[in-house]
């Protein structure tokens, strides 16, 4: 009796043992099976760990990007498309992160749980993605930064589709430069989607965020006037504000329009610490969000160890700030939206091979940006105003534009030339940012035409 009871439980503790080790196989079969079946070593999908197995990638008007053709992955014909698609799209080798065929790679395979990669296998059939991009006004995007570092933003702020998304520098995918060529300096940060993952110093973009601040917290500054001799003097430092001009007397609207440093290094230093770091968090600049699977690199604003001369700085978008492009055109498309941020994206959907969309995107809000009506409607005259009293119209021919510029320092470089924008008319409902680095120029003279020229491409 005593060896058949021993006898029980070891064959009881075989048999859990065994329904454990099933358990633990299932749900790493759920949870990894993806992973397992697109690794790299399955030769149905790769070859010298290149994908060549995969569905077709579509941009919005239905051009086709990426596709496979016998044991090869194909891209668009055109070579500046090519290059200008890249980090959304994504290479070959999964070296861009932010790339389709990294972030939906399992969906690309047409992988799903019951059937694997069955049907690519047999059928050489995939999923097919199909992006919010407009190829060809990423091309023009791409002609316009003529090899300058740098991105391109723009994407409907109502509704979230983001119709350009370049980054500079980029390659043709069927012709890649030599890995000796690609570590050089012009290929600096090749594989960085700057648009969704890179951080820049906001110059006087940033007065966007400040003048918020000031709205909020200034009952009087509509009727405040600012002097500005060349620079502004802050108590305690020994250096001061220095400014691009002699503006003289000014109110707070004509001071925003000549991007005044002196006015709003005062703004500032009224505003105080508590309060703008405050507006900057409100206005989602340092929180992260994804896009598409992406996460969105936080914004650097921190104003713990500074002193005034340090706020000052800080007012006119230098000191330590750093703010993602993506995230700055999120919050001017809340902007242009009466305060209704509207998430971007750049996949629109995912079509398996039997026509079922299994993947889908749509309209959301960003919880993380918060801003009243009233807010986002003074900021939006005010960015008018820019625009139309000291830019002039003329920069964007038969646009309602609103906007700011900005040309940030940046240590051991050149300045780099911003603008970031929104067309007002509701027909036309689009939010545009520019970026270029190491130019040495004003965002003005650099980054407005390269705006101007992407936004007519979209007409």
């Amino acid at each position: 009796m005593h060896n058949t009871s021993k006898r029980a439980l070891s064959l009881l503790l075989f048999v859990a043992a065994f329904l454990a080790g099933t358990v633990i196989l299932a749900v790493s079969f759920f949870t990894n099976g993806s992973k397992w079946a697109t690794y790299v070593a399955n030769q149905h999908l790769y070859t010298k760990g290149n994908v060549i197995s995969a569905g077709t990638v579509y941009d919005a008007k239905g051009k086709i990007l990426a596709r496979t053709e016998g044991s090869s992955r194909i891209y668009n014909d055109d070579p500046t498309v090519r290059a200008a698609t890249l980090h959304a799209v994504g290479d070959t080798e999964g070296n861009i992160a932010t790339g389709v065929h990294s972030i939906f790679q399992s969906e690309l395979t047409g992988y799903n749980i019951v059937n694997g990669v069955y049907y690519l296998k047999q059928n050489f059939i995939g999923n097919d993605i199909t992006l919010t991009l407009d190829s060809d006004v990423c091309a023009t995007a791409y002609r316009a930064l003529n090899g300058q570092k740098g991105t391109v933003g723009v994407y409907n702020y109502k509704e979230g589709n983001i119709v350009c998304m370049v980054s500079s520098p980029s390659y043709d995918p069927e012709n890649k430069p030599d890995a000796e060529t690609i570590a050089g300096d012009s290929y600096e940060g090749v594989y960085i989607n700057r648009f969704l993952t890179g951080l820049y110093t906001p110059g006087s973009t940033f007065k966007i965020v400040t003048s918020a601040a000031a709205l909020e917290n200034l009952p009087d500054i509509y009727s405040q006037t600012f002097t500005c001799n060349g620079s502004f003097k802050i108590a305690g430092s020994d250096r001061g504000v220095i400014c691009s001009g002699v503006h003289g007397t000014q109110n707070f609207e004509s001071a925003l329009n000549h991007s005044c440093n002196s006015a709003f290094a005062k703004i500032a230093l009224e505003v105080g610490k508590t309060n703008l770091q405050k507006t900057v968090d409100q206005l989602g600049l340092t929180s992260s969000f994804e896009v598409d699977r992406v996460s969105i690199a936080k914004g650097k604003f921190d104003l713990s160890g500074a002193v005034d001369i340090d706020l000052g700085w800080a007012g006119i978008g230098q000191y330590t700030t750093q703010v993602n492009p993506c995230a700055m055109l999120s919050l001017v498309g809340a902007i242009a939206n009466s305060g209704t941020a509207v998430k971007p994206y750049f996949v629109k959907s995912i079509v398996n091979y039997s026509g079922i969309t299994t993947y889908s995107n749509s309209a959301q809000t960003r919880s993380d940006i918060k801003m009243s009506r009233e807010l986002a409607d003074s900021l939006k005259d005010l960015l008018r105003s820019n625009v139309k009293n000291y830019y002039g119209d003329y920069t964007f021919p038969g646009l309602t534009m609103c906007g700011k510029t900005g040309t940030a320092e940046v240590a051991n470089k050149k300045d780099t030339a911003l603008f970031v924008g929104f067309s007002s008319d509701e027909s036309f409902p689009y939010a545009v940012i520019v970026i270029v680095e190491d130019c040495g120029s004003f965002g003005a003279t650099t980054a407005i035409p390269i705006a101007n020229k992407v936004l007519q491409a979209l007409r």
